[in-house]
């Protein structure tokens, strides 16, 4: 999964720096799906590895979560 991204994420830098340095007739939709490949598809394949696996609840401000986080507070002033 992590090859597929850096392959996907170079392709799409490629074709936004193709399309910015040439003056090809198509040199708009190059940018333009380079980009859309960045927002479409490395972005959401890039989270979906990096939050796999993991809890979501751990990442939630619930009241658990914010009691904890003001124990830590007082126990870490000095």
């Amino acid at each position: 999964m992590k090859i597929v991204i850096w392959i996907l994420f170079i392709a799409s830098l490629t074709a936004i720096c193709v399309g910015f340095w040439t003056n090809l007739d198509y040199s708009q939709k190059l940018i333009g799906f380079g980009t859309a490949g960045l927002f479409f598809l490395v972005f959401p394949l890039f989270s979906y590895y990096r939050w796999k696996g993991k809890k979501l609840e751990d990442y939630m401000l619930t009241k658990e979560n914010l009691d904890k986080m003001r124990e830590n507070q007082k126990s870490n002033k000095y």
